[in-house]
């Protein structure tokens, strides 16, 4: 394919953002400028000579601007084979001239959605013309350079620099990829739209899910894999995607699917005490509160300092210097928190490999959305678990209610078990992780290893006892039997929270009894695969 001249350029935008700049650039070529609306005039105020595409069509804009370049002198002139006799004769005798650059942005219809306008205002802001201009251009890329972006200009003169206002197919080829990617997340952002939030769909007929490219990663789950970082097109919250990575290695795969489970976890207490959470391969291997930050972090890495080396640490508060200190006084590969002190930015900056996030807000334990796992063959998607109970949806059904830091503890208990992987026991005591079991294939392993893990902390810090004894454990379904149970009064607990549901509740229940527990139901199960 050879190189186009850019003889007639046809500019539209939303984005008025670098359009003067690009105007000046192609004059300067003696490119002829065709435009519309705002754009025309934004580039008439610079000083530019344009011509309206009223001019170019031989039609007034109508209908409020919906009707203005759906014309065969636009889309004709963008999506002719000019070097077949045919469309070249139908370009003559309709007197329809050929259009080499199509610049392009779309109707701003995220940010219209983002700032809560009227549903007509919506509509509005659903964009016809120009998307057609970019496809019509994008197909026709063998002669005809779309540029959708406006971070694309630089790139778009450079080309024009060095081929003497020629572009090359190489470089068509590429804006007409990108510009496809475009009008594909944009509508893929309209059928959302009128999915989830005109609709109230859950789980729409037609799923659409885009995203922007935001880092190609070292690689992946396993060396030989690849990855890649995306992040929505469109409305999203925030999250360990969109942190501020102030210092450290480049994140990888492992990082920021670990951070998440942190972060994930630790916004569970977003409004509470200072709390720290340490996660290891997903799993959080600490979790406690404190009076500061430090203290909770010195509790959290009590439970189980064998799988903090190489963690990821997150926190709920900012982060002042003495905790930083306390946190580098072992390997660490990542600490995400919403905010951090000069000290503690001193403090990670001696650990050049230690990556330090900034979140700013933490997100809404509560909010909505999908959740969405790949299988061979498909998708299988969900809403995510943001089910929560309160105390008063807590069921006693043991003889001994529980005593009001029991209660605590299983309550604190409960809220760590639901982001631990199934099967999943977590025991707690004042307001602090004692022991996790997690991923096991019964429920009485998992409360056999994390009863293993509070003897080797007990060891490891010479207490009297482990911190098992005396506390509550909370299990993320229900316990199928006795056993689990029974497992959990070995390891000193006094008090248990579970879902309950099970055949054999009146067997658990009755266990409880006999070992003098005391027993809640919660009614709601928190599996995590």
């Amino acid at each position: 394919m050879e190189d186009v001249v850019i003889k007639r350029a046809l500019l539209s935008v939303s984005d008025k953002a670098g359009l003067v700049e690009l105007g000046h650039a192609l004059a300067a070529r003696h490119v002829e400028l065709v435009s519309t609306g705002g754009t025309a005039k934004t580039l008439r105020d610079a000083g530019l000579q344009v011509k309206d595409i009223s001019e170019l069509t031989g039609f007034p804009e109508m209908m409020d601007g919906r009707v203005k370049t759906l014309h065969p002198k636009v889309h004709g002139a963008l999506l002719a084979v000019r070097d077949n006799p045919e469309h070249a004769a139908a370009m003559k005798m309709h007197d329809i001239g050929a259009i080499d650059l199509v610049v392009v942005n779309l109707y701003p219809f995220a940010q219209t959605v983002m700032k809560g306008a009227s549903r007509d205002e919506i509509i509005e802001n659903i964009d016809i013309g120009g998307p057609s201009m970019v496809r019509s251009a994008a197909k026709n890329h063998a002669y005809v350079t779309i540029v959708t972006d406006p971070a694309d200009y630089d790139n778009l003169i450079a080309e024009l620099e060095e081929s003497d206002g020629k572009t090359s197919y190489d470089f068509r080829r590429k804006c007409a990829a990108k510009a496809y990617s475009a009008t594909a997340a944009y509508d893929s952002m309209i059928s959302q739209w009128f999915a989830f939030a005109d609709q109230q769909q859950l789980f729409p007929d037609m799923l659409a899910v885009n995203g922007n490219r935001i880092d190609e990663l070292r690689y992946g789950e396993n060396p030989h894999q690849r990855a890649a970082l995306y992040v929505p097109v469109g409305p999203h919250g925030s999250g360990i995607a969109q942190a501020e990575q102030v210092q450290g290695k480049e994140l990888s795969y492992n990082n920021y699917n670990d951070a998440d489970a942190a972060l994930e976890l630790v916004s569970e207490f977003r409004d509470g005490p200072p709390t720290v959470v340490i996660v290891k391969h997903a799993n959080p291997c600490g979790v406690a509160t404190g009076e500061t930050l430090i203290d909770a972090y010195r509790a959290a890495l009590e439970c189980d300092s064998v799988s903090a080396f190489g963690g990821i640490v997150a926190v709920n508060r900012p982060l002042d210097g003495a905790t930083a200190e306390a946190i580098t006084e072992i390997f660490t590969e990542v600490v995400a928190a919403p905010s951090a002190d000069d000290a503690a930015k001193a403090v990670f900056a001696k650990k050049k490999n230690l990556r330090l996030l900034l979140t700013g807000n933490l997100p809404d334990p509560k909010r909505g959305g999908l959740a969405i796992k790949p299988i061979t063959g498909g998708l299988l998607v969900q809403s995510r678990d943001n089910g929560h109970v309160a105390d008063s949806d807590f069921k006693v059904v043991t003889k001994r209610a529980p005593t009001a830091q029991e209660l605590a503890d299983c309550r604190f208990a409960w809220t760590v078990a639901k982001h631990v992987k199934s099967n999943a026991i977590v025991y707690a005591r004042d307001g602090a992780t004692a022991g996790i079991g997690a991923g096991q294939m019964n429920r009485r392993d998992s409360a056999r290893i994390a009863a293993i893990k509070a003897k080797e902390a007990a060891e490891t810090y010479g207490w009297a006892s482990p911190r098992t004894v005396g506390s509550a454990v909370a299990s993320d379904a229900f316990f199928p039997f006795a056993d689990g149970l029974l497992a959990a009064v070995e390891a000193g607990a006094t008090a248990v929270i579970q879902p309950g549901g099970s055949m054999r509740d009146d067997e658990v229940i009755a266990a409880a009894d006999e070992a003098g527990l005391a027993m809640v139901f919660t009614g709601m199960r928190h599996f995590r695969h």
